[in-house]
């Protein structure tokens, strides 16, 4: 009898409608031989799934959705001996572009996986719950909070520009970053990376490295236009530089650091929204994740962002 191919668990977000998704889940079903399909009610449902495959032992699990069903699935094989193997479905997909993982086609995402190379990542958490890429407390958090499912269905990433206009126009409460090491900084939005790309394919955590045990903290220290031209002469410029971020931002490195203050402030953790809180804690894991990726990661700002932003990269 002839050995079968091995078919690999993979778990499924059936909510996501959009064309994207349409085209994902055509994909699959004509490739259904090579998968066991678990469409998942919930979240939870998503973490249990994963933690069930890596305690059974298996070698690879398949993450179909967005940045929200990842990380769920990341959470359920935190620190196991299971790889991850990602069809990134979703709106941004920022962890699959850091890791250079074709998101325009399943083919090619499937070919990765297929080339079985495996990296190796850190894992953080913020309030005990796990994240692979970047948080944000304050204004980016607060974005997604104003963002609707029905307006990034209709508009896509330009929806959270919508929002994002909203929310310049109200004034920030003042948070408190303590690293682990003593240091404190004050600002009205912290953004916290384990890897360079923030929002999709921007590169803003210019030192970052998700295997150097470290995190990556931009503090914005001014609201209104002066919050929108430091970020938009940080993505010009291809990050933030740690060495001269200006007066109004800071970069730190830290293995661990604090946020608080003494309203409650809007958290996101991997582009998905956690809640809110007057503390955010984030520490190590002491886990890592092993995840298919290309063996030479292409990362690259498209042309037209580049050209867009230009008149900021003085």
């Amino acid at each position: 009898m002839t050995d079968l191919p091995p078919r690999y668990p993979l778990i499924l977000n059936p909510k996501a409608k959009s064309e994207k998704g349409k085209r994902a889940l055509k994909f699959i079903m004509e490739n259904a031989t090579r998968f066991t399909i678990y469409a998942t009610r919930s979240r939870e449902e998503a973490i249990e799934l994963a933690q069930r495959f890596a305690s059974e032992g298996e070698p690879l699990v398949i993450a179909a959705g967005g940045d929200g069903t990842l990380n769920a699935v990341v959470e359920g094989l935190a620190g196991s001996e299971t790889s991850l193997g990602i069809f990134p479905t979703g709106t941004m997909n920022v962890f699959a572009r850091e890791l250079g993982i074709p998101y325009d086609r399943l083919e090619n995402a499937m070919e990765v996986i297929d080339g079985g190379h495996s990296h190796e990542v850190d894992l953080f958490q913020m309030n005990g719950a796990p994240f692979v890429q970047m948080a944000g407390v304050g204004f980016d958090a607060q974005v997604i909070e104003e963002t609707t499912w029905e307006r990034k269905k209709r508009l896509g990433p330009f929806a959270y520009l919508l929002s994002a206009t909203k929310v310049l126009g109200a004034k920030p409460p003042m948070m408190k970053v303590t690293c682990a090491d003593g240091r404190t900084v004050e600002g009205i939005a912290v953004l916290v990376g384990n890897g360079t790309l923030y929002g999709g394919q921007f590169p803003l955590f210019k030192k970052a490295d998700n295997a150097d045990q470290l995190l990556d903290v931009v503090v914005f220290k001014e609201s209104g236009l002066q919050f929108v031209r430091d970020t938009l002469r940080g993505l010009a410029k291809g990050g933030i530089d740690p060495e001269s971020p200006g007066d109004s931002v800071e970069y730190l490195q830290a293995a661990g650091l604090t946020v608080s203050c003494d309203e409650t402030m809007p958290i996101e953790i991997d582009g998905e929204l956690w809640g809110r809180s007057k503390v955010a804690e984030f520490l190590p894991t002491g886990k890592t994740l092993k995840v298919f990726a290309p063996a030479v990661p292409k990362v690259k700002l498209r042309y037209t962002v580049l050209k867009i932003l230009s008149p900021w990269r003085r």
